[in-house]
């Protein structure tokens, strides 16, 4: 540890420090440091008026705007901890998220929800919390903010099961963005913007959001019906995060990047045909490994990283330890990594006996200290006696000239225990894959990985937050393999 119990609120150091520079900007206009100060303390009021305590866990169920931001720093300013839940989800599905982490409010505008939610749950309209006249608001003391204090609930993905209700303190988030930002500058006095292109209930937006007031940066909200390169271009953006996805719509605009500073990649294993458009085209990306329990970026390549370094996740940022175990599995520890899991009846701290979190991923270290990410141990199976891991198909898959994207899971077999099955999304129009993908895919992986049927992707094809449903794709391939398909 550092030593550091408490440190003033960033956001009010910001506020202090550049009054009039602009916090937020986005499709309803712009906040200033000091207006979003003033209206951080207004909710904070509005909140304790109506009797939400310091350790309420509140919900936050709403579209990404200002409002969003306003409230979620409330929260936090004011001890309470907030919970954002995926809008993806119906309402059915976010009342057992709701009971997981003992949420005793939730905001939203929603009405089915409001319908869903049990009667214990106080139901609560961003409008009445944001009703305050500003003028009659005092500016704040300069609020000191505890570093142990819990201050958010992160809902994983789920890819693995039921989502988990990862608890954040203050510290976590706070240490995050500070060895981010000792990485990848922001800088306010060159007009540096970060592109808010995530969602605010996933960890890396909310990454973005704590980098910027830590910098004094502005945060640009994204449009999400605007493309990309267009947002970048009309806010001014200096730096975005991206997934996969969304690098390669950036990169079909062809549009001028000559502006960006960052581009920083997130979740493991990009197609190395994007990064070698990317960095072909001179782009500054940073490759990255992250995770919810450690409030997003573990490790992240440097600034001006050549072509061979992006080839892996970087190395670990500061205030972060990583290391492979003998087995190849990641262990994760240091200031960001979580408190540990909320359940109805409390909080697993799920830590070996040295405080390190076993990721589940499997990897390896290079000489230079640098993570090259292998997959998910738990997506890991065994054929015919090998060790088959999907990602390295999926690569495969990638690296050919016609596919947009895959996902590789297993299908019962009675001669070998399981087989590969792919389900690909071509280029150009989409379609099934051709009958030759099996040839060109034996180019590049040994005979026992190739899979045994290449499926076309699935127009359903669900999606668990920001990562890929595997179990939807496994349910789909043994259906298709009862079927004969």
């Amino acid at each position: 540890m550092n030593g550091l119990e408490t440190v003033p609120c960033p956001l009010h150091a910001a506020s202090l420090a550049s009054p009039d520079a602009p916090a937020i900007i986005g499709p309803s206009g712009k906040l200033t440091y000091a207006e979003l100060d003033l209206w951080v303390s207004a909710a904070s009021e509005s909140l304790a008026k109506i009797g939400v305590e310091t350790g309420d866990r509140v919900a936050l169920y709403l579209p990404k705007d200002e409002r969003y931001v306003v409230l979620l720093l409330a929260m936090i300013r004011a001890g309470i901890i907030a919970c954002p839940v995926s809008t993806r989800f119906p309402p059915a599905g976010v009342v057992p998220l709701l009971r997981r982490a003992a949420c005793k409010a939730l905001v939203s505008e929603d009405e089915d929800l409001f319908q869903a939610v049990d009667d214990a749950v106080r139901k609560l309209r961003p409008g009445a919390l944001l009703k305050t006249d500003l003028d009659r608001i005092e500016p704040p003391d300069p609020p000191e903010l505890s570093l142990s204090r819990a201050a958010t609930v992160v809902f994983t993905s789920g890819s693995a099961g039921a989502p988990k209700a990862a608890l954040h303190t203050f510290g976590n988030h706070y240490y995050n963005a500070l060895g981010s930002n000792e990485n990848i500058t922001l800088d306010p006095k060159h007009g540096d913007r970060w592109l808010h292109s995530l969602p605010l209930y996933h960890v890396g937006g909310l990454s973005i959001l704590f980098r910027c007031l830590l910098a004094g940066t502005t945060m640009a909200l994204l449009d999400s019906a605007v493309p990309i390169a267009r947002s970048i271009s009309e806010s001014g953006a200096t730096h975005v995060s991206l997934v996969a996805a969304q690098l390669r719509r950036l990169l079909a605009e062809d549009a001028d990047l000559g502006g960006l500073k960052a581009i920083l990649l997130g979740g493991s294993g990009i197609p190395e045909d994007l990064l070698d458009e990317a960095h072909g085209r001179g782009l500054p990306v940073h490759t990255s490994y992250g995770l919810t329990e450690m409030a997003s970026q573990a490790t992240t390549t440097h600034p001006g990283a050549s072509r061979d370094e992006l080839r892996t996740s970087g190395t670990a940022l500061r205030y972060r330890r990583v290391k492979v175990a003998g087995d190849g599995e990641i262990l994760v520890s240091g200031e960001t990594l979580f408190a540990g899991y909320l359940h109805e009846v409390g909080l697993e701290e799920p830590f070996d006996e040295a405080g390190w979190f076993h990721t589940r991923d499997t990897g390896e270290i290079d000489g230079e200290g640098r993570l090259r990410f292998a997959g998910r141990k738990d997506n890991l199976f065994v054929s015919g006696g090998e060790n088959v891991q999907p990602e390295e198909i999926e690569a495969g898959l990638r690296r050919l000239e016609s596919v947009e994207d895959a996902v590789v899971v297993p299908v019962p077999d009675a001669e070998f225990g399981e087989r590969p099955v792919a389900f690909v999304q071509m280029k150009k129009g989409g379609g099934p894959p051709p009958q030759d993908i099996s040839a060109e895919l034996s180019q590049v992986l040994p005979r026992f990985k190739i899979p045994v049927s290449f499926h076309a992707w699935p127009e359903d094809a669900g999606q668990a937050g920001m990562k890929v449903d595997r179990a939807f794709f496994r349910e789909r391939a043994k259906r298709l393999s009862s079927e004969g398909g």
